[in-house]
């Protein structure tokens, strides 16, 4: 499968929609938004189910409750075109987790969407009616221009006032997208909530404002690109070859065509596998976001991580406690996507991200509701 790309006119999917609006009967108004209104947020993707319950603060929110599991939606897919009966029984679970979850809050406003496993998969669709049916939970399947628009507005508040040339990349388990951001035209007091008006859409921006220079959806991710070479046995030699394979798939990305200057140029990461080489470098045994989020590092920092890596070896990886039992089998894979990319924009530093596609899905409702103190975008 080739990477997407936009083509021509593409109408801005709202980001706040409840759910598709030729689906007679499940569409309701929003409930009236106050102070005190809770929101959640539900990512599931090929290898994660991932939720938040959250509130809104000034113009931020707070996290009251989430859920994180490793469902392994995708497992098989690659071969067989489906989700196997067994993946889609696990996530089904996770998702009732969920779903009490969301009734023992009395969540009323929220937005729960699929990404790449089930963009690809033939028996999505059926999937989805079983999860409604089951949980009572309407999960919708996104594109991929949407789910990169997401992710982008989630890492707006990293945005420096300094950045004038802004890549953002998001390493998930089925796909990467990449989005190139030219700023250099937006006022640097005004950089951040130019990110966050991107959410109307890739193709018409006003004088003024973030240009989105090119974006790629590459369906290669930390779960897919683990897949394509499980049947080499050397460990380094795997590496080496998810890290080529996937530069390769980069080829008609606009920006990788041209060097870009390192003064006012910003990369920011965001992925399981970018806050776990975060958290790897700073030592951790016990994940902390507070330490990781915003964190700058230098590409030699990355790499030093990278080669501890691999001189662990699979085993090593699986018991050290910075990587986690839930990682450690797609940690080399991730760690070759981010290598790629490091070495395709040989940049000095990445800001990363403990923040995506859920945390887009926060703001994109509450700023909708004018809920935030800064008002609708």
């Amino acid at each position: 499968m080739p990477p997407e790309r936009p083509r021509g006119e593409d109408a801005p999917t709202r980001l706040v929609e409840a759910v598709a609006a030729s689906r007679a009967g499940e569409v309701s108004p929003p409930p009236s938004a106050g102070a005190g209104q809770l929101y959640a947020a539900l990512d599931l993707g090929t290898n994660s189910c991932r939720m938040l319950i959250a509130q809104p603060r000034g113009n931020q929110f707070q996290v009251v409750d989430s859920f994180s599991k490793a469902v392994q939606l995708g497992a098989g897919l690659e071969a067989s075109g489906k989700l196997s009966r067994a993946s889609m029984g696990r996530t089904i679970q996770a998702l009732r987790i969920c779903q009490k979850k969301i009734e023992r809050h009395g969540v009323k406003r929220m937005r729960l969407v699929a990404t790449e496993a089930c963009r690809r998969a033939r028996n999505a669709r059926d999937f989805m009616r079983q999860i409604k049916r089951e949980t009572g939970l309407w999960v919708e399947i996104i594109p991929a221009q949407e789910e990169a628009r997401l992710a982008v507005i989630s890492c707006a508040p990293l945005v420096r006032s300094g950045t004038e040339q802004l890549l953002i990349v998001d390493i998930g388990g089925g796909s990467t997208e990449l989005v190139w951001i030219d700023l250099a035209h937006v006022a640097p007091g005004e950089r951040a909530q130019a990110i966050m008006r991107l959410h109307t859409g890739f193709d018409a921006q006003g004088a003024g404002g973030a240009r989105v220079v090119d974006w790629i959806s590459v369906p290669l991710g930390v779960a897919t690109l683990k897949d394509q070479f499980a049947d080499v046995e050397d460990d380094a030699a795997r590496f080496a070859l998810m890290s080529w394979f996937f530069e390769e798939n980069l080829a008609n990305f606009s920006p990788s065509q041209r060097a870009m200057p390192r003064q006012g140029f910003q990369v920011i990461g965001t992925s399981g596998t970018v806050t776990t080489v975060a958290a790897s470098y700073l030592g951790l045994r016990r994940y902390d976001r507070t330490k990781v989020d915003g964190l700058v590092m230098t590409a030699d920092q990355i790499n030093m991580v990278i080669r501890d890596y691999l001189q662990l070896g699979p085993e090593g990886r699986r018991t050290d406690p910075r990587i986690g039992r839930d990682r450690h089998t797609l940690i080399m894979s991730g760690a070759a996507i981010l290598q790629a990319l490091m070495r395709i924009w040989p940049t000095e530093a990445l800001s990363v991200a403990d923040r995506g596609l859920r945390e887009g899905l926060l703001y994109a409702q509450m700023s909708a509701d004018g809920v935030l103190e800064d008002g609708p975008f």
